[in-house]
């Protein structure tokens, strides 16, 4: 309950707050901005503090001070400033937010109770696309319990943690109140999605200001999916099992065939669901795509400022995102310098360097202490080089598919109405804007592997798309409304709707019936002895299995953990997963390994069983079993005794 009390805390601070910043705007958005800040603060005020004290109960408290000082401030400073009278919900009808909201809220809350460590008669239980990211996840959420700054991989011994991850240190601020480990996921997790749907929505009003191409483009964007369901019917046509596999196989959902390089997933099943990293990116990047063209539109500075302190704070809530706000500025400063409008093109740069030079001091140093330092030694293995045609390549420069037929079986029908929709001319040119913003993003990701993993350019896609949409939106209407008189454009529309979502709701539909163990009650049961009877710095000899309840359930640190996780983050994990094996099955002729690497503790289940050829004989010797449930043992060591 206390976590839940800290976090209404910062909400009500970012909502005052929005209130008195953004008082010319709505109801709604200022909610929305409001909702979406407090989480920000949430995530950014207790950090400074941490470097102090650790990562503890005090430095939360201490974060959250500061930001009922600052809503403080600014609704002293607005006081005096009028709100425009308008309706809630300002020009937008107010049916829009709810009808296209609400639905996929609730589908979502329920997805992240059953995808969220569900408890099943002690076990723990997730969905098909929480089963690897969340472990990940759960290992940062547990090991920043009252940890230094700069913290650490748990999964990783001395490694410094060079992930973005304030959005998980929000649920330790959580869990370090009391709530349950599960509940510090689930409810910022279904927060952080309802404020995507609902920033999505006010994003494409702005741009759109018709209720029907909001609601195509907000379609397009959450039951996204490409041409898959195609194959997948074709598979039906021979074997009427095939369907069936769709629900209940291990990723064979039309959104998801690698083997038929089927690689573009539906947002919600698989992006914003199980990447929670990407879920507080989009989260506070939409808020900044909506204060750009707010900003462009009225060439107001103060928006600019604004929009700089809000891009600024980015890069360790996720980088992705904040790589992509920069691209797509950087289109949108160019389309404005060519077509100015009223102000001069002097103009409009000031603004935009302005905007550019406080972003760019603002995450400077988040950058330098924590992300190039692991792109650096990622480097190596891919990261910043050259790959054309992301997945589509094979490596050696060979494409799997015909280029464009790639994309479109992919994307799908959207896919083709990008350009005609990006070049109509409409007055204001803010889709233009931007659509010039996301061809640079296509561009960039097209053409650079930003990470050792390339499937992770998806996350430069993605915003692409996101920009484009309220154009297709628009493009679409029109299209309607040319067409009117002529027989089955009824028809058409349905077909085309039916072509462009159906393998993303069977995608989502996949998600809401998949149930997986992923914690045995040997391992829950194991895991709370560890929190509660071991040090919180000690470090644990552990197999490198992904669902490793040592680190991720009980936030202890161990030796080396899953190279699924450490080799796609970039990290050099060779000479301690060689120490792992050589710990494990000959301790007697490498015990100076032990005190090496600091080992305190050794943890041995069926996963460490599996992997390695333990001599249990010298543990029993040399150690002391201080836990044994017949499925998991730990020894506490005392190699010189």
């Amino acid at each position: 309950m206390g976590g839940i009390l800290l976090l209404c805390g910062f909400l009500a601070c970012g909502l005052a707050a929005a209130d008195a910043l953004f008082r010319r705007h709505s109801g709604l958005i200022r909610v929305w901005l409001g909702l979406v800040l407090g989480m920000m603060l949430m995530m950014w005020l207790p950090v400074p503090f941490a470097f102090w004290m650790t990562f503890n109960q005090t430095a939360q408290l201490c974060g959250l001070g500061v930001a009922a000082l600052f809503a403080g401030g600014g609704a002293w400073a607005a006081r005096r400033a009028p709100r425009l009278a308008k309706p809630f919900c300002g020009e937008m009808p107010a049916w829009l937010p709810v009808a296209l909201v609400a639905p996929l809220v609730l589908l979502s809350g329920y997805l992240q109770y059953t995808h969220v460590l569900r408890e099943v008669d002690g076990a723990l239980h997730v969905g098909q696309s929480t089963y690897g990211d969340i472990n990940l996840h759960l290992s940062i959420i547990t090991s920043l319990q009252n940890a230094s700054f700069p913290p650490d991989y748990a999964i990783l011994s001395g490694a410094q943690l060079g992930y973005p991850f304030f959005a998980d240190s929000l649920s330790t601020s959580m869990l370090l109140f009391g709530t349950e480990l599960a509940q510090s996921l689930a409810i910022p997790g279904t927060l952080m999605m309802a404020l995507v749907y609902l920033g999505f929505v006010i994003f494409a009003w702005e741009l759109t200001r018709k209720p029907a191409a909001a609601v195509l483009a907000y379609v397009l964007m959450f039951i996204n999916g490409g041409l898959g369901f195609l194959y997948t019917f074709d598979r039906v046509f021979a074997d009427s099992s095939a369907l069936e596999a769709v629900f209940t196989g291990f990723y064979q959902t039309p959104t998801n065939m690698t083997e038929l390089n089927l690689r573009w997933v539906n947002v919600v099943a698989d992006m914003l669901l199980p990447q929670r990293t990407l879920a507080a990116g989009w989260m506070v990047l939409l808020p900044a795509m909506w204060q750009l063209v707010v900003a462009i539109r009225e060439n107001r500075r103060r928006d600019f400022v604004a929009l700089g302190i809000w891009a600024g704070a980015m890069p360790m809530i996720h980088t992705h995102s904040f790589l992509a706000l920069g691209l797509l500025s950087g289109g949108a400063l160019i389309y404005q310098a060519i077509h100015p409008g009223r102000e001069t093109r002097a103009a409009r740069l000031q603004n935009f360097l302005i905007y550019g030079a406080i972003a760019v001091a603002m995450a400077l140093p988040q950058l330098v202490l924590w992300t190039f330092p692991q792109t650096a030694e990622g480097g190596a293995r891919g990261a910043l080089s050259f790959r054309f045609n992301w997945v589509n390549n094979q490596g050696d420069g060979t494409l799997i598919d015909e280029y464009f037929w790639f994309w479109i079986k992919n994307v799908g029908l959207t896919y083709l109405l990008i350009v005609p929709a990006a070049l109509a001319r409409r007055k204001g040119g803010m889709c233009r804007t931007l659509a010039l913003g996301a061809l640079l993003i296509y561009v960039a990701a097209e053409l650079v592997q930003f990470q050792v993993n390339v499937y992770d350019n998806n996350k430069l896609f993605y915003v692409a798309y996101m920009a484009v949409l309220p154009a297709v939106g628009l493009y679409l209407v029109e299209l309607w409304q040319k067409l009117r008189g002529v027989r089955g454009r009824a028809l058409f529309a349905a077909c085309f709707l039916f072509a462009s979502t159906v393998s993303g709701a069977l995608s989502i539909g996949r998600e809401v019936v998949s149930d997986y163990q992923l914690y045995s009650a040997s391992d829950v049961e194991a895991a709370e002895f560890i929190a509660e009877n071991t040090e919180q710095d000690a470090v644990f000899l552990t197999g490198q299995q992904h669902n490793n309840a040592v680190a991720c359930l009980a936030g202890r640190h161990i030796l080396c953990g899953a190279s699924t996780f450490l080799w796609f983050h970039g990290l050099d994990y060779a000479e301690e997963e060689a120490a792992a094996r050589l710990l494990y099955e000959a301790p007697a002729e490498n015990e100076a390994l032990f005190e090496a690497y600091g080992i305190d503790y050794v943890y041995i289940s069926s996963h460490e069983r599996g992997s390695f050829a333990i001599d249990t004989g010298y543990f029993n010797e040399n150690a002391e079993l201080i836990f044994d449930n017949f499925e998991v043992q730990i020894y506490r060591l005392d190699v010189d005794g």
